[in-house]
């Protein structure tokens, strides 16, 4: 399939994949610094904001969607940036055409297989009646009691739209995510990658522990590893000044 996406600044090409229930609206901010030096794409993942939903949803499909996309961009070579399940597909795009990578930095993801953490949130969604609500503060009202936090709250209410008056309808693919929860989960084949690459984490977060570290650069022998203080999961919406110049450092070298 065809994925959505914007374009944004000119040079280089560099590609921006959000993650599990995010959609490229989430890094228009970034995107806008990061196109004083490059030409910027921001993708919606299959099942994700504007792209196309399907059935078929593992990262192998995930990486041939950015290929098909390439393609037809006529792209070459570029530099390519992943959040969380938007990291994994990069790590898998990598192994899959690592001639067409430049660079690469992977934001808040390992490469091993991560335990179900997402069960809160799913129910929360699903606690969300769209036949009965009407608006997007009911939404949150029927979140409230699974999702605590306003911040992931208010991110997964952004995937909400109306479809006609007085009727909201979700831009991801509820289902089809819910039932490949596994596969989101699953870990990274292991074959090795020489692209340089940047890892990125928050020390508020625990997707890349340090005992994790040697098996990342068993799979990427020219992997480096950045820190950002007082960050979470979304490192990059709360560190943004310290994660675009880390990464302007890095890709710029």
């Amino acid at each position: 399939m065809l994925l959505h996406y914007k374009e944004i600044g000119e040079g280089k090409p560099l590609i921006i994949l959000h993650g599990l229930f995010g959609t490229s609206d989430n890094w228009q901010t970034h995107a806008k610094k990061l196109a004083e030096y490059y030409h910027v794409i921001l993708v919606d993942q299959r099942n994700h904001g504007h792209s196309p939903w399907s059935d078929d949803f593992t990262y192998n499909y995930l990486a041939d969607d950015l290929e098909r996309l390439v393609n037809h961009l006529n792209i070459n070579q570029f530099t390519l940036i992943g959040h969380s399940m938007g990291g994994k597909t990069a790590m898998y795009y990598s192994q899959k055409y690592p001639n067409r990578l430049e660079k690469m930095v992977i934001v808040d993801i390992g490469i091993k297989r991560y335990p179900m953490h997402h069960n809160e949130i799913i129910k929360g969604i699903q606690s969300i009646d769209l036949t009965k609500i009407s608006s997007r503060s009911e939404a949150e009202i029927a979140m409230l009691p699974f999702v605590d936090s306003y911040g992931v709250r208010q991110f997964i209410l952004k995937n909400l739209y109306w479809i006609e008056k007085g009727k909201l309808s979700w831009r991801m693919n509820v289902n089809v995510l819910e039932r490949e929860m596994e596969e989101i989960l699953a870990p990274i084949p292991k074959l090795e990658v020489w692209t340089p690459t940047l890892f990125i984490r928050g020390t508020l977060s625990n997707y890349i522990l340090d005992e994790d570290w040697s098996e990342i650069e068993e799979l990427f022998p020219d992997a480096t590893l950045q820190t950002i203080e007082n960050a979470g999961h979304w490192v990059h919406s709360e560190q943004p000044e310290e994660f675009v110049n880390g990464v302007l450092s890095f890709c710029l070298r």
